[in-house]
């Protein structure tokens, strides 16, 4: 099975078949999904500019959609090795009981879901690497009321989501799944209930 750099090298190849450079930049995101495959998927189409079914897109545009990847991917990848170097300072230190910060990124090592999105064409616009950098702000601070990718403090609780947890606090502006860590009580019990946040 092809790693993500290998499959990277594919994408960029111009001796390879375009059917295959597609199909490369496809099975990347089974190493490394933000939002989910389809949801992943459809943002780089949308970003790079071709669509998600478009079988034979302009090459640079795939280059484009491969480097906005590999720039999140590089994100994701220098936090859970912060992560795991405090989880091993923590565990030399006597703290054995992680929290539910470290309940949340068991979930989503690797990167798959980190800020998932159930709906596959309902997801934020920025750039990937920037959703990451405010969603790992947001988990190394107090937790607060809003989506901490996109501002929002329009949160519903949704149920059966295709992802674990499968229930949780949704952003209705951006769409993703908002982790429980970033969130006070206050936001999630409002959430629950269905009612907003209002904050002065």
């Amino acid at each position: 099975m092809a790693g993500f750099r290998s499959l990277a090298r594919q994408v960029r190849d111009p001796r390879c078949d375009l059917a295959l450079r597609r199909y490369s930049l496809r099975k990347c995101l089974e190493r490394f999904a933000p939002y989910g495959h389809r949801a992943t998927w459809d943002h780089l189409c949308s970003r790079a500019g071709f669509g998600p079914e478009d079988r034979s897109p302009d090459p640079a545009r795939l280059v484009a959609a491969l480097e906005e990847l590999e720039a999140a991917r590089s994100v994701w990848l220098a936090y859970e090795a912060e992560f795991a170097e405090r989880r091993r300072k923590e565990k030399h230190d006597g703290l054995r009981r992680p929290g539910s910060v470290d309940d949340w990124h068991r979930l989503t090592w690797g990167g798959f879901g980190v800020a998932w999105c159930d709906d596959p064409r309902v997801h934020p616009h920025a750039p990937l690497a920037e959703v990451l950098r405010g969603l790992i702000s947001a988990l190394e601070r107090e937790p607060g009321t809003e989506c901490p990718v996109c501002g929002g403090e329009r949160l519903v609780w949704r149920y059966e989501l295709d992802h674990e947890p499968s229930a949780g606090p949704v952003c209705t502006d951006c769409g993703i799944l908002v982790p429980r860590p970033v969130l006070t009580p206050e936001a999630l019990a409002n959430a629950r209930r269905g009612r907003l946040l209002v904050t002065a």
